[in-house]
């Protein structure tokens, strides 16, 4: 039997006094009233939703309204312009979305253009009325919703036929093949009209498509007293008491740079179009020039102008020699080529095709002397019989007009060259060119001659430099041999060689005579030569530094 214990039973009564407090109710001083929160119904909002310009995605179709609605709430002042833009990117907004790419700038262009576009929120699968449009919608409706790639619907009026249909009326049926209303059968032109053609003919006239201009006279004029010397020899012969051996096929041993100015023939009243040696000697000098004459020079002695040859009615622009140097031919543009007598003066043959000759050469084999060809300005070469005075054969293939013609390979080729900016090799006779050299980077070369080897081609190009192509086999660019440092854009400047191949040499645009080394490619000398362009520059082929000038000042000068 268990017995309480007097300090047990005070400290239990004691804890039953703690807990009393939990029975009680507890009672607030403060009360709370509860109050039922009224919401409008959707149909009472304004349509639409607040879009969050800082948001990158959109999980409801937006319409016009809510994409340019003005934004909400406040603003924040420490926000910089950038920041306030609404940009996702660093030079606008940008949203992935498949779009047809045509429909979007169809409807792009058109909102640019006339102000209007279909409204992208609508289906105009679901809307019966027709389409819904953003932006100016009178405009939409007055151009009934076209878009840039559409264009209205015009009214086309036919032209009326005048109308006799019927089979019966024999003399008056028309049919299909009655005329227009307002057709009118005009036979002659009017007076106004009359006159206008009157004008266009006269102005191709004036600029001589169709002229026939009568050959101008020919006439010479010897300057010197006797023709011929005490042994009854003429001009043409070789003189043999000079110091040098002119007879000689060697070339000097070594040349040297001219230095100063030894002579300079005056006769020309224009500028020196070109000027030639004498073949194998030299020691003749022809020349001609704008004022339509041709001149016969003496390059030692007394340096005479010993005979002049006029039979030109325009200015002269090539001549060449034969072999012998007994005849020549000159070539002007009075669209006329003429076969002179070096020792009487006398013009024996008369050569056109009424187009206008750019270089002349003579074939240099012997057996075919009878025989020339000329570069012409209507893109072709064309090549003559001197006994029978008609053309022989025409090499047309290129697309600008011949500039230059170059025999190669013992004169069984020849090269040519055009304002086309091509370089084309023919064999001889044979008017289909088998070797065709063009590139993007070539310019036109109007001036072109072959070492005194053979073996080269030295072409004045006008980009300013003088380049240098193999005259044997390819043709090649030989782009070791590039000579510049001289201005000649737009004139056709002669280049030569010295004799031993050790020197170029060549004229320029400020009247100037350049003169390179063959090995090396370094400007050697710079000589002011003439006072306007320096157009040819020839290297005596028997002297160490004999070289001749001529330029459009009307003067050739001998350099020594």
């Amino acid at each position: 039997m268990h017995t309480y214990q007097p300090d047990a039973l005070n400290r239990r009564n004691r804890s039953l006094d703690l807990l009393t407090h939990l029975q009680r109710k507890l009672i607030s001083r403060h009360s709370m009233r509860f109050k039922r929160l009224l919401v409008s119904a959707h149909k009472y909002v304004q349509a639409g939703f607040h879009l969050d310009p800082s948001l990158k995605e959109v999980d409801f179709n937006p319409s016009y309204e809510t994409m340019f609605a003005p934004e909400l709430g406040p603003v924040n002042p420490f926000r910089t312009q950038q920041m306030a833009a609404p940009r996702n990117t660093l030079s606008g907004f940008a949203e992935p979305a498949h779009i047809n790419d045509f429909m979007f700038e169809q409807q792009r262009r058109t909102f640019h253009t006339y102000g209007y576009a279909l409204d992208p929120t609508v289906d105009r699968s679901e809307v019966p009325g027709g389409d819904t449009y953003i932006g100016s919608v009178e405009e939409a409706e007055k151009n009934q919703g076209l878009t840039v790639f559409e264009s209205g619907k015009k009214k086309i009026e036919k032209r009326k036929k005048l109308k006799d249909s019927n089979p019966a009326n024999i003399e008056g049926f028309q049919g299909p093949w009655a005329k227009f209303v307002d057709e009118k059968d005009v036979a002659k032109p009017s007076e106004e009209e009359q006159k206008e053609l009157d004008e266009i003919i006269a102005k191709r006239q004036k600029k001589g498509k169709h002229e026939d201009d009568k050959p101008a006279e020919e006439k010479t004029v010897l300057h010197v007293k006797d023709m011929y010397d005490y042994q009854g020899r003429s001009y043409l012969h070789i003189p043999q008491d000079l110091g040098v051996n002119l007879r000689s096929s060697e070339p000097p041993e070594k040349c040297y740079l001219p230095k100063k100015q030894m002579h300079i023939w005056t006769g020309h009243t224009k500028g020196v179009s070109a000027i030639r040696l004498f073949p194998r000697s030299g020691h003749l000098l022809l020349s001609c020039s704008m004022d339509c004459k041709i001149k016969l020079w003496e390059v030692y002695n007394d340096r005479r102008c010993l005979r002049t040859f006029i039979g030109h009615s325009k200015a002269v622009r090539d001549i060449c020699f034969n072999n012998e140097g007994t005849q020549f031919l000159s070539a002007a543009y009075d669209r006329y080529l003429k076969l002179w007598d070096t020792e009487t003066g006398k013009c024996l043959v008369k050569f056109t095709n009424r187009k206008v000759p750019y270089c002349v050469k003579f074939n240099p084999d012997e057996d075919k002397q009878s025989l020339f060809v000329a570069g012409m300005s209507d893109k072709k070469i064309v090549q003559w019989d001197i006994r029978s005075g008609e053309v022989v054969q025409e090499y047309d293939r290129h697309l600008g007009a011949v500039n230059t013609i170059t025999f190669v390979d013992e004169n069984r080729r020849f090269v040519s060259t055009s304002d086309d900016k091509s370089l084309r090799v023919w064999e001889w006779d044979i008017p289909v060119d088998f070797k065709y050299i063009a590139e993007p980077s070539m310019h036109s070369m109007p001036a072109v001659t072959l070492s005194p080897n053979g073996k080269w081609l030295a072409c004045q190009s006008m980009d300013n430099q003088i380049l240098i192509f193999g005259a044997q086999n390819r043709f090649r660019l030989n782009k070791k041999k590039i000579f510049k440092g001289h201005m000649v854009a737009g004139y056709a400047c002669q280049v030569d060689f010295s004799p031993d191949m050790s020197y170029v040499a060549s004229g320029d645009a400020d009247g100037k005579l350049n003169i390179w080394d063959w090995k090396t490619t370094k400007l050697y000398s710079r000589i002011k030569a003439h006072d306007k362009v320096c157009i040819s520059a020839i290297w005596h082929p028997h002297e160490t530094s004999k070289v001749i000038t001529c330029g459009w000042d009307g003067q050739i000068k001998l350099w020594d």
